[in-house]
């Protein structure tokens, strides 16, 4: 048995319309569609990067919302070219941050945590040397 590839990540959300707007108009992702469940109850919105589509973030509303931000998944990272521009827009758009300044790895990583419309754990990050 062999994993090819990370599919996607599933966040419960509490108004599926709320954060697709939060993903694709703060975090800049696209959005590729948006279904019902077999059981007519859940909805799912399916979102991606530009480049890159290999995985998605899996929106899910009408699931159980109401789980704590910071549980079995503690964050989704998403790479960007310029953390410092990326913190000094999250900030002057207001919102709430997780980090009052960006983080150095010893590998020249640099990166920030803020939080989503649900408070899920969200971080922009710019890799170091590899």
């Amino acid at each position: 048995m062999a994993v090819r590839k990370l599919e996607h990540v599933g966040i419960m959300v509490a108004n599926l319309e709320k954060s697709i707007s939060f993903y694709t108009e703060i975090i800049g992702l696209i959005h590729l569609n948006t279904i019902v469940h077999t059981n007519g109850v859940i909805r799912l919105a399916f979102l991606a990067g530009a480049d890159a589509r290999e995985t998605e973030v899996e929106l899910i509303e009408g699931y159980n919302h109401s789980l704590p931000a910071e549980g079995k998944v503690h964050h989704i990272a998403f790479t960007v070219d310029d953390v410092e521009a990326e913190f000094d827009r999250i900030k002057e758009l207001g919102i709430p941050l997780r980090d009052t300044e960006i983080t150095t790895l010893p590998n020249g990583s640099r990166y920030f945590f803020f939080y989503g419309p649900d408070g899920e754990f969200l971080e922009m990050f710019q890799p170091g040397a590899k």
